[in-house]
């Protein structure tokens, strides 16, 4: 039986209500109004049977994750630490959009990271588990009552806080599936974002899923040795792989696929570097999301990675450009709280 509302499925609240002798016409409206109200039941519902809002709040006395600890970041973005059932705990971001009355939110997919990526906080205190479905829907939930009280719309998510989504595909695909029912009338499969470091099985996954999601891959290396520095997985997947792989999603997809480049001071924000990238994604039509580095602290090899300046980082996209290649520096959002790429940790009652 499933352990909350966020666990279940149209399907699976029908067979449910249909077990305790109620119509399973009404998991569907019950469903939506859950959604809708960011995962609570409403007090009353006139076209629904006596009782059966009160049974599901016996049944499902819980959600799947309870807020432990919200920050607000200067800039509006706030960052949610979720405590599981179990005691772990996961962290998810919403975003303001420009637009004052939309909203995007930034889900975590494990409980910590095994990647290890050397520029990256998430990993230094190891993989501890997979999140469920469900613990991930609740997150989504989350973070649309806070788009909510601010009056916003949370219109877009990215798979793409807490570790690597692609080796927990068939939760993550469980996920989506649920926030995408057409019913429930949540999200389409073109809000939905999902990023990797580059896990090559898994995007071919991922498109054979028939889910018409868009993918990010998170490159920060034109050559596959500098990359096996920043991103041990570099060791297993070859930039020329994981480039194939995602040329063959957009191709069958038929959806840019976004190239995430995270800028290093003297690491690998040269003009050579911007160059050498530019020829790895020769005809391949490809848009790349450079990303300004948020200080986490010495990484595995001991090295303390610094953002590059304004400056270096005009330069990396001029020359970007001179080459043909579409590129963006993107904003950078909640550092101060950290809540910007690479440095969820899971923590409370801590600076993160």
């Amino acid at each position: 039986m499933a352990a909350c509302l966020a666990d279940l499925t149209i399907a699976g609240l029908e067979a449910l209500l249909k077990s305790w002798g109620i119509n399973p016409a009404h998991a569907t409206p019950v469903l939506r109004e859950v959604y809708r109200r960011g995962g609570e039941l409403p007090a009353a519902g006139r076209s629904l049977p006596r009782g059966l809002l009160e049974r599901l709040r016996r049944e499902f006395p819980r959600p799947a994750a309870t807020l432990a600890e919200r920050r607000v970041a200067a800039d509006g973005t706030v960052k949610l630490l979720l405590r599981l059932a179990d005691g772990a705990a996961a962290e998810c971001v919403l975003m303001p959009d420009y637009r004052r009355d939309r909203a995007a939110g930034c889900l975590s997919s494990q409980v910590g990271c095994a990647l290890g990526c050397d520029f990256c906080a998430t990993g230094r205190s190891g993989f501890e588990r997979d999140l469920t479905a469900g613990e991930m829907v609740e997150q989504y939930l989350a973070l649309r009552r806070e788009a909510s009280a601010l009056g916003r719309r949370l219109q877009t998510i990215v798979f793409m806080g807490m570790g690597e989504p692609l080796l927990n595909l068939d939760a993550v695909l469980a996920a989506i599936r649920r926030l995408t029912e057409p019913a429930l009338d949540v999200l389409g499969c073109r809000q939905i974002m999902v990023s990797t470091a580059g896990v090559v099985p898994g995007i071919d996954a991922l498109f054979d899923s028939g889910l018409p999601v868009k993918l990010a891959v998170s490159l920060h290396a034109p050559d596959d040795e500098q990359r096996a520095r920043l991103l041990p997985l570099a060791k297993r997947y070859p930039i020329a792989d994981i480039l194939a792989a995602a040329g063959r999603f957009q191709a069958r997809n038929r959806r840019t696929v976004t190239i995430q480049y995270c800028l290093l001071k003297g690491v690998n924000d040269s003009p050579a570097h911007a160059r050498r990238l530019a020829k790895l994604l020769r005809g391949r039509r490809m848009y790349v999301n450079l990303l300004r580095y948020s200080p986490t602290g010495p990484g595995s090899s001991g090295e303390a990675y610094e953002p590059c300046d304004d400056a270096a980082q005009g330069r990396f996209l001029a020359e970007l450009a001179a080459h043909g290649v579409v590129a963006h520096a993107r904003r950078q959002r909640g550092a101060d709280i950290e809540a910007a790429c690479g440095q969820l940790r899971r923590r409370a009652g801590s600076p993160g």
